[in-house]
């Protein structure tokens, strides 16, 4: 089957400065999803670990025990999470839009969307989510990438149901933390290689600039720090083409599998200050895990997913 065509779009990247990373990345222990791929994990109040599998399910693990508990099957496949203070959890799911699990497993949908990526909820009800793109879909991402769209969106759920688009024109808009006083978002545009801070209500600023890879889902931990799964390396080629006339991309996109760059194979976890200070830059590319796309922290536990994982990852720290 023909590759769909790219509509490549110039942009010039920053000049790579990749400082290496402050320790290796060692995983103690895996958590047994009974699935594959918890593309993102979040902590809910009591300390358990819930993620979303390829088939739909949302499952909640105890990382004490292993004992795993079915939640709901969203019909879809889901993204990002955010456990609710009345027990439930909010999805994006990249087939059917922002929903919410309720107690029980009834699930909702709250907006309909494309690609819905990372959500968080404020105490007043208001719901801060991402689409990554319009242009393509979860099995395509790449495309989106070399096509560098920026069709990603920041959007808004008001408690009465309204939806408005906030920011628009990101490059691949992903993972997204509210400040704990709530002045502010993080945002993680994956194929602009940084953070940005939109103050609410007011303007948007980048936070950490030139990062050295793909970042993915965000998360506040309990150590107060933003914690990113980086998907992976920045790939030399693509950072020299994207400047170039689009023919060379579109060349190169449609190249067989086999030669087409392609993500090198680690697992990589950064964490920051709401400064933007890199506190963490933890690698590993000894095959033991990998695609790292989200990373969590409570209580000096760490976790991380992966899209193409059956397990979670328990980190050594």
């Amino acid at each position: 089957m023909a590759r769909r065509l790219i509509k490549p779009r110039r942009w010039r990247p920053p000049t790579l400065d990749d400082r290496g990373p402050t320790a290796r990345l060692e995983a103690a222990r895996m958590l047994a999803t009974g699935g594959r791929g918890p593309e993102d994990v979040v902590f809910d109040s009591d300390g358990h670990v819930i993620a979303g599998l390829g088939d739909g399910r949302i499952v909640r693990i105890d990382p004490a025990t292993g004992d795993r508990t079915v939640l709901a099957e969203t019909g879809g496949r889901p993204l990002g999470l955010h456990p609710r203070a009345g027990g439930g959890v909010l999805v994006c799911d990249h087939d059917r839009g922002l929903l919410a699990v309720h107690p029980g497993g009834r699930v909702e949908v709250l907006a309909e969307t494309t690609f819905a990526s990372n959500v968080v909820e404020a105490p007043d009800g208001t719901i801060w989510f991402t689409s990554s793109t319009t242009e393509w879909n979860l099995t395509d991402h790449l495309g989106d990438v070399f096509e560098h769209s920026g069709t990603g969106r920041l959007l808004r759920r008001d408690p009465d149901g309204t939806v408005t688009t906030v920011l628009d024109g990101l490059k691949f808009a992903n993972g997204l933390v509210l400040a704990p006083d709530g002045s502010h978002l993080l945002i993680a545009e994956t194929a602009g290689y940084r953070i940005q801070r939109h103050w609410i209500g007011g303007r948007t600023e980048v936070l950490v600039d030139n990062l050295p890879g793909f970042p993915d889902n965000l998360s506040l931990g309990s150590d107060g720090l933003v914690w990113a799964g980086i998907a992976a390396p920045r790939d030399a080629l693509l950072d020299r083409l994207l400047p170039l006339p689009g023919f060379l991309r579109l060349l190169v996109w449609n190249l067989p599998a086999a030669v087409r760059p392609k993500a090198v194979p680690i697992a990589w976890v950064m964490a920051f200050t709401l400064d933007g200070r890199l506190v963490h830059d933890l690698r590993t590319t000894d095959g033991s895990y990998g695609f790292v796309t989200s990373a969590a922290e409570h209580d000096g536990l760490v976790v991380c997913g992966s899209l193409t994982e059956n397990d979670i990852a328990v980190l050594r720290t």
